[in-house]
């Protein structure tokens, strides 16, 4: 019997709205789907472990990635790198697993023009203010970071248009149960 391909699902939406929480929830439930493991030049915080939260690598083999054209997509925020890795991408879906990316929105813009088979969900927060309430509470980033990454919520919205689909994370359980809808359709095409 051969083994079909998987499909390729690109989550994003500003930091905070929740695309963790609600990824974590259908990854329990979804075993066919993996979830990509992005790089990063940030250090890592207390809780997190390389190669399974992020692989941490140095500025320098960073840049060394983007000249050897080996990521899908990177971007830099808050001075530090983030981008994922063409093999991660192809050896998941050749094996048959469906692969999310949870990436910020300039990196699925790269993965939409580079990928096209790709499908991009946009994940929205239920008001600014709760966007703003979400961020605090989190406690993971200075006063500076999180006013930077309200700032350029605007920018994500308008580019929101430009993906296949938008959930509203208002109910958890209602935003993973809709994006499992998702999923289950797009498989089917």
């Amino acid at each position: 019997m051969q083994k079909t391909s998987g499909k390729l699902f690109v989550i994003s939406g500003p930091s905070g709205v929740g695309k963790g929480t609600i990824i974590h929830k259908l990854l329990e439930k979804n075993p066919n789907i993996k979830l990509s493991i992005s790089a990063t030049t940030r250090a890592p915080r207390p809780h997190e472990t390389d190669g399974v939260d992020y692989y941490f690598i140095s500025r320098d083999n960073f840049t060394k990635l983007i000249k050897e054209d080996k990521l899908a997509e990177w971007a830099e925020f808050s001075g530090n790198y983030y981008g994922t890795y063409y093999d991660t991408i192809n050896n998941t879906l050749q094996n048959g697993y469906d692969l999310i990316l949870e990436i910020e929105v300039k990196g699925a813009m790269q993965i939409k023009n580079k990928i096209p088979s790709a499908v991009l969900i946009f994940i929205l927060p239920p008001s600014f203010d709760e966007l703003q309430k979400r961020l605090t509470g989190r406690n993971t980033e200075k006063t500076e970071e999180i006013k930077q990454r309200l700032a350029i919520f605007e920018d994500e919205y308008a580019k929101s248009f430009e993906f296949n689909y938008k959930i509203t994370n208002d109910n958890l359980d209602e935003a993973t149960e809709e994006l499992q809808k998702i999923i289950s359709r797009e498989k089917q095409n």
